[in-house]
């Protein structure tokens, strides 16, 4: 079994202009808040929002411009902007395909439920279960630096 630790790049402000490079990758995106620590059961984090992207087509930028203009109907999120400035970072699946041998929508509900192994419960606008994965050996594991959004 391998661990392999997970460290998030510099966060982007959650706006078009940032989005729109990330047309025609796939992967993990990780949508937080600039100052608004929800309380979850275990601990506080400004985490709001585990998503993907499992083609090219369906990029992590057109995902992210859905949730920017309401076209996800992820209500959560879009009120969370009205409020302040939201931010994200990303994980190109390409960067981790050669330790992972799973489906990249595997990858997403092992960073799920890892999440809520941490925190106790989902992140806040997150609404789907990540269980698929438990009915698989994993053989690699993620140490994943969840303080990055503290």
């Amino acid at each position: 079994m391998s661990i392999i630790t997970i460290y998030f790049d510099e966060p982007k402000l959650f706006d078009p202009s940032n989005i729109n490079p990330l047309s025609g990758i796939a992967g993990l995106y990780f949508i937080f808040s600039q100052s608004i620590f929800i309380q979850y059961p275990f601990d506080t984090s400004r985490l709001l929002y585990i998503g993907m992207s499992e083609r090219k087509t369906n990029s992590i930028g057109s995902r992210l411009i859905g949730h920017f203009g309401g076209k996800s109907k992820n209500v959560g999120l879009v009120n969370y902007r009205k409020i302040e400035p939201l931010y994200f970072t990303y994980i190109n699946f390409e960067m981790l395909r050669s330790n992972w041998v799973f489906r990249i929508e595997d990858l997403e509900s092992y960073f799920i439920l890892n999440f809520v192994e941490h925190f106790g419960v989902y992140p806040i606008c997150n609404n789907k279960t990540g269980f698929e994965i438990l009915n698989n050996t994993i053989d690699t594991h993620f140490k994943i630096d969840w303080n990055y959004f503290k």
